[in-house]
């Protein structure tokens, strides 16, 4: 005895879904400036003097802003996919968030451009002594102790 035939449309339908899920998303833009200039800079108006907050027209001259907002770019890419809260979870997760550090006017890298572009100064780091710190490629120690340095 055979068992019943179940309708070959849900089958069709399951096997489609599970080759779709298997290939990854196509990208719906080739890279994060494609993105801020497409879609990104229509979600927020120029900020107001009044408001404190800086911009730089040249954000992809700021380390810290190119990643944050590739990150951003990277989250939508994602987070476009979930019909019910993709898009809830990248404003509140992703955007606000990196958009309070970014365009902070103390903190954030534009802090300088208010009247034009600036270049970033980075961080002043001095060399730390040979043999603190080990390649982590290579071991699971992430360094010496520090006080036996003294």
């Amino acid at each position: 005895m055979t068992p019943p035939q179940t309708p070959e449309e849900p089958v069709d339908d399951i096997r489609s879904d599970e080759e779709q899920f298997a290939r990854p998303a196509e990208l719906f833009y080739g890279n994060v400036h494609e993105f801020v200039v497409d879609r990104f800079a229509y979600f927020f108006t120029r900020p107001a003097p009044g408001t404190g907050q800086v911009w730089c027209p040249e954000w992809y001259r700021h380390a810290q802003a190119l990643s944050r907002l590739d990150s951003i770019w990277r989250a939508w890419e994602h987070l476009r996919f979930d019909p019910a809260f993709g898009m809830s979870n990248w404003w509140v997760h992703h955007v606000d968030p990196n958009m309070r550090a970014l365009l902070d006017p103390v903190t954030g890298p534009f802090a300088r451009c208010a009247g034009g572009h600036q270049p970033a100064e980075p961080l002043p780091v001095v060399t730390a002594p040979d043999g603190l710190f080990t390649d982590q490629r290579l071991s699971g120690l992430p360094f010496v102790d520090p006080f036996s340095l003294d």
